[in-house]
């Protein structure tokens, strides 16, 4: 008999996702738990399995569309005769299975109340003062957009260059007066999951940037002397490990930056564990990767860890898990480091740390020019939850770990 899947809570307050392919088509015969689909949410994105062996008989949205929690996305004949009892609730749907855990699904769209909007949407509605149940929706199947919020705190109505369908507005393209050639990509998918977030953070953290000029040269004879050994063991070694050593030991002296702002309680929330965030760029934008414990990690560890989490990037196989939950980040370029960024904080985090590249530059060192492995380190720090004070010493103390990683060492004993 049919049985329907309906999208699930993947939880963190995730309402809807975007469906991003279809791994089987109606007709095809599927396995107990084979992947059915990939969904993009404002977390990450996950592969779906399917809950019952079958065949495909119905699949209710397409690749781009946006699938609300609770609807069903697809109908799967399992070859079962006996009928199974209706949901009890208007609200709550049968019990879907993925990845073979129980997962409750809720339907978001069953209520008046419930406006369809994301995360960040909400959040931005709440900091402006602005009811989503009054705002017209011009997002598809009804979703009000941060757009959407913006024209209503600021008194518009969202009249001006478009023309009104119903409670949507649909904004015409402008012309190119002079007829040139032009191209128009839709913003969604993981470029628009990257243009919300970096607007967030930017709306929401006062940043500050401070900048030091570190002498690597110490570590880089340091690494060069590993790099045998750790090849012995299938590591690849570069800097990142030891920058992210003394970045974890720099957080444990100012805890401050290893926090964040819980704004519905007014509470800074200390984080006593060290989940560092890598960003780097990703065949679809710019992926934030998470070390996990990295505090208790050694520097091969670390190394596997963040090689594992890039491979993972770069085939679009990581999971929820190795996206979410970072206390700090670290973004990298590696040799385009370039000499200087004022990375955007990565929202709910305090701070972030810029790494640019190693370059061979002279310095004057006892009145004598020599050179030196030089490399600049800069930090944008949420001025609301830290000082400039702390940013700058926390820049000093990981300065120093990192000229002189025999202390290095010693702080990781």
């Amino acid at each position: 008999m049919p049985f329907d899947f309906y999208m699930p809570d993947i939880g963190e307050g995730v309402v809807e996702g975007e469906i991003v392919g279809w791994k089987v088509k109606v007709g095809d015969t599927v396995k107990l738990d084979q992947p059915l689909v990939e969904v993009m949410t404002d977390k990450a994105t996950v592969e779906l399995p399917s809950p019952r062996a079958g065949v495909i008989t119905k699949i209710n949205f397409k690749d781009g569309d946006i699938c609300p929690v609770g609807k069903v996305l697809v109908t799967i004949d399992d070859g079962n005769t006996k009928s199974e009892p209706p949901p009890v609730h208007a609200h709550a749907q049968p019990k879907a299975a993925a990845a073979a855990q129980q997962i409750q699904v809720i339907d978001a769209t069953q209520s008046r109340d419930r406006v369809l909007a994301t995360p960040a949407t909400r959040k931005l509605a709440r900091q402006l003062g602005v009811e989503l149940g009054r705002i017209p929706a011009t997002g598809k199947h009804g979703r009000v957009t941060t757009e959407d919020v913006k024209r209503a705190q600021a008194g518009g109505n969202g009249n001006g260059g478009g023309q009104a369908h119903g409670n949507a507005m649909v904004t015409l393209p402008a012309k190119n007066p002079l007829g040139y050639a032009e191209e128009r990509v839709p913003l969604r998918g993981m470029r628009k999951r990257i243009s919300d977030a970096m607007s967030r953070s930017v709306r929401t953290a006062a940043h500050f940037t401070y900048v030091e000029e570190i002498d690597m040269t110490e570590l880089v004879m340091v690494r060069d002397r590993a790099k045998a050994r750790a090849a012995e063991r299938g590591v690849k070694l570069n800097y990142l490990p030891f920058i992210v050593k003394a970045i974890v030991s720099g957080l444990k002296k100012w805890p401050q930056l290893n926090a964040s702002l819980d704004e519905q309680t007014q509470e800074i929330v200390l984080k006593k564990y060290y989940h560092i965030g890598i960003a780097a760029q990703g065949p679809h934008g710019l992926v934030v990767s998470t070390v996990r414990d990295a505090d208790m990690r050694s520097i091969f560890d670390l190394s596997r860890e963040i090689d594992r989490l890039g491979e993972a990037v770069r085939n679009n196989t990581a999971t929820r898990d190795d996206l979410t939950g970072s206390t700090f980040t670290v973004s990298s370029l590696g040799k385009l480091g370039g000499v200087l960024a004022t990375p955007i904080i990565n929202f709910p985090e305090v701070a972030i740390v810029g790494v640019h590249k190693i370059e061979e530059k002279p310095a004057v060192r006892s009145g004598q020019i020599v050179i030196r492995h030089l490399m600049n380190l800069s930090i944008s720090v949420d001025h609301r939850l830290a000082d400039g004070y702390d940013g700058a010493m926390f820049l000093q103390d990981v300065k120093s770990l990192l000229e002189d990683p025999t202390t290095m060492f010693m702080e990781m004993i």
